[in-house]
């Protein structure tokens, strides 16, 4: 597995303290983050592929320093968003896995080997050339996890990626994370989804309050909302 190492790390959005002083080291296969809205764990999961850079401390990703090493920190980190469509950017669902691949400088045979090998993991081969924002919720989850893979990245960061969805696109969702073989951080509302997980960690008002695996760390995040 990688290692993700936030040391010290803060962040202020418009003079409000996010993220106060967070050290952690992430080596588990599937994390988990959980906390009420505006506790930081978003803020914190941007902080890994540098979508959001602290303000104060350094986040490390293989040894490799976020801030000063962004473009290849983003090669080893796929970010899937809680809005799938805020990821689509090319008319069908094939060009927009292909997209991803823009900068990879693969010969056209191994790109497209590459995109009908994400379509067929995630199930979506069959609407290959389907207008991408036609697809359902679900689908369009599942597109953008694909868009994610085709890049083979270390690390999956899936911030609160089933929140949009019902019941049943979320158990497929959550069905494909179980298979991954990357290292996945998951930032979810919806604690039965890590309820598996390797780690659980419970952010409230920008600090890590509880770090422990999922059966402890879910209980205790229950008894705080409560």
């Amino acid at each position: 597995m990688s290692e993700i190492v936030f040391e010290g790390v803060s962040h202020r959005f418009d003079q409000v303290l996010v993220v106060d002083d967070v050290s952690l080291v992430l080596r588990e296969r599937r994390v988990g983050i959980v906390g009420a809205n505006g506790s930081g764990k978003s803020t914190l999961a941007r902080m890994i592929n540098g979508l959001v850079t602290p303000t104060a401390g350094r986040v490390r990703v293989d040894g490799l320093d976020v801030a000063r090493n962004g473009r290849d920190v983003r090669r080893r980190v796929g970010f899937v968003f809680t809005n799938a469509d805020n990821q689509i950017v090319m008319p069908t669902v094939r060009e927009d896995v292909a997209f991803t691949l823009r900068r990879h400088r693969l010969d056209r045979a191994d790109a497209e080997a590459r995109v009908d090998a994400a379509l067929e993991r995630v199930g979506l081969t069959a609407l290959a050339d389907r207008p991408a924002h036609r697809l359902s919720g679900g689908q369009k989850q599942l597109l953008a996890l694909a868009s994610v893979l085709v890049a083979e990245p270390a690390i999956v960061v899936a911030d609160e990626p089933t929140t949009l969805l019902d019941a049943r696109n979320a158990r497929r969702v959550a069905e494909h994370f179980a298979t991954l073989d990357q290292q996945l951080i998951v930032v979810s509302h919806q604690l039965e989804l890590l309820e598996d997980f390797d780690r659980v960690i419970v952010m409230d008002e920008g600090r890590v309050v509880v770090d422990d695996v999922p059966t402890a760390a879910l209980d205790a995040y229950r008894a705080l909302i409560a």
